[in-house]
């Protein structure tokens, strides 16, 4: 009798590495060429090693490492995964990102409890051997598994993850590729596209022992055939092999066409000697075809404190994206910094938008601003989303000005305060670490039928993921509702608050959790989609007049 853990299929592995500088789109090459993949039918995942010590993203600075990505199963993940799911339409899990610091970890503890017998734990072969595990974890359960090495070849801090997949390489020469992505820098002086930081990059990838198999080119200008055959030839490829990445006009959305235009997949099956099946592409020519040429136009103020790193609010953006092609409408999102809104410039920062939405964070910066902020479009009938600590704001925000509870706050933010209508959760108040510590991945809600949140999903009983640690407070409920705020959505025991809207406005929602992070390419997210149509009406009928 054959076991379960029997593999399913033969698994392809492609490792994805990037050369010369850092940010060139390896997030966005393995994300496209994982959904080429799966357009032609295939079973695909992808993973992102990360060459941090940290051991997840969680406690660290957005303005650093842009939004922490959470995921259905309570990883704390690496931004890029969020660019996995929203192109492969597939949730992920906590095996999708390992950073050293788990690697680490991992080790370390089987040393303490006597794993290795007495052996010297060392780089090669314990810390390598744990890496290949990781990328071994979906063996036999995907087609292809796309793995992105975070850095840049020659950092130090990669090299393990290096040496793991020249290991993997050298195995499963038959069923593995290595894929590296460089830049073509382009010298305006001289009309030059120059190659040889590409030369190098290789050079310094084959010291490794890693012989790339295609290599895709980053470039502001197209590449020609001398220039494409000076490549093939000094980094040991084959021609058809060097691939333009030209920068795309509109949206990371088009990088997958212009892949698919290269032969980028194609080339990659043959290499692999898998069959090439149909490519399927229309649904998503469609939708890039609603992003680059909208009928409509909106601008949506998004209120935080870090709006000087866009990426912080990376999956907001991206949902608002998804949102607008749903719509057929351009959102143009204006970043609002919430230090700087008062109660007397609130109309000079506000009034001239279609609508708000109040981000989530953490820290008492801003949070007055963000206050203020929700006061002037609740009175003036701009629409209103607040996600998490926005949410938590808008209950302050009514809590103060309409109940009339002038020191009503957050115990995170004033525990001194005798009305905190925003509390820390019981099974907190015993918690002292910071990683990993919170409410995290997706959770149950049922939401209450005739409100708009009702409207936006369709249905009753809904997921959404969750990234926080304080709650609306129980014994401030039947106020807040008696003074006229809905409470939407609950916990399927009723324990805790999960959706709050007001009756008499356009569109004013707020939820604890962030809806932005199960948003799709091409299918986008409800309460997101419902937001733009408000923001739309709202933007037409100020038109009229």
């Amino acid at each position: 009798m054959e076991s379960d853990n029997t593999p399913i299929k033969k698994t392809n592995y492609i490792f994805i590495t990037g050369g010369v500088l850092s940010s060139l789109g390896k997030g966005i090459t393995s994300s496209s060429l994982g959904l080429l993949l799966k357009q032609r039918g295939y079973s695909v995942t992808i993973m992102k090693l990360d060459p941090y010590i940290n051991v997840d993203p969680g406690t660290m600075n957005p303005f650093q490492h842009g939004e922490v990505y959470v995921t259905d199963d309570g990883a704390e993940t690496d931004l890029d995964l969020g660019h996995y799911e929203r192109f492969i339409d597939q949730s992920l899990t906590k095996r999708n990102n390992t950073t050293t610091g788990q690697i680490y970890f991992s080790v370390i503890q089987k040393e303490r409890r006597g794993h290795y017998l007495g052996k010297t734990v060392q780089v090669i072969p314990h810390i390598t051997d744990e890496i290949k595990a990781q990328i071994k974890t979906f063996d036999g359960q995907f087609d292809f598994v796309l793995i992105e090495i975070g850095g840049t070849v020659g950092d130090i801090e990669s090299l393990p993850f290096l040496e793991a997949s020249r290991q993997i390489l050298l195995k499963e020469r038959h069923n593995a590729l290595s894929i590296h992505l460089t830049y073509v820098p382009y010298i305006k002086s001289s009309g030059e596209l120059k190659t040889k930081p590409t030369q190098h990059s290789v050079k310094m990838l084959m010291e490794f022992g890693i012989m790339p198999d295609i290599l895709v080119c980053r470039t502001e200008n197209k590449i020609s055939k001398d220039e494409r055959s000076k490549i093939a030839l000094f980094c040991n490829v084959d021609e058809e092999s060097v691939i333009e990445g030209i920068d795309v006009d509109h949206t990371i959305y088009e990088v997958p066409l212009q892949y698919a235009k290269s032969h980028f997949d194609e080339i990659v099956l043959n290499k692999l000697n898998m069959p090439l099946n149909t490519l399927e592409l229309k649904t998503w020519e469609k939708f890039v075809h609603k992003i680059k040429f909208p009928k409509n136009s909106v601008t949506i103020g998004l209120v935080g404190k870090y709006t000087k790193y866009r990426d912080s609010y990376k999956s907001i953006l991206e949902a608002f994206i998804h949102a607008g092609s749903i719509n057929d409408t351009e959102v143009k999102v204006e970043m609002v910094d919430a230090e700087n809104i008062t109660k007397d410039n609130a109309h000079e920062f506000l009034s001239e938008l279609d609508g708000i939405l109040v981000g989530p964070g953490f820290g008492s910066r801003g949070i007055e601003g963000k206050i203020n902020a929700i006061k002037y479009v609740r009175e003036n009938g701009i629409p209103f989303f607040g996600i998490c600590l926005g949410m938590q704001c808008a209950v302050i925000e009514f809590s103060r000005n309409i109940m009339g509870l002038t020191d009503a706050h957050s115990s995170e933010f004033d525990k001194e305060s005798a009305n905190c209508v925003i509390d820390l959760m019981e099974e907190q108040k015993k918690i002292k670490n910071k990683g990993g510590t919170m409410r995290l991945g997706a959770y149950p809600c049922t939401v209450l039928e005739g409100t708009k949140a009702f409207k936006a999903y369709g249905q009753k009983d809904i997921s959404e993921r969750h990234r926080h640690r304080y709650e609306l407070n129980n014994e401030y409920r039947d106020r807040l509702v008696e003074n006229g705020m809905t409470l939407s959505g609950l916990s399927p025991d009723g324990k805790l608050v999960e959706i709050i809207e007001l009756k008499d406005h356009p569109w004013f929602v707020g939820v604890q959790f962030h809806p932005e992070l199960k948003s799709r390419a091409v299918y986008g997210t409800p309460l997101f989609i419902n937001f733009v149509k408000a923001v739309l009406q709202f933007h037409n009928n100020k038109e009229k007049y």
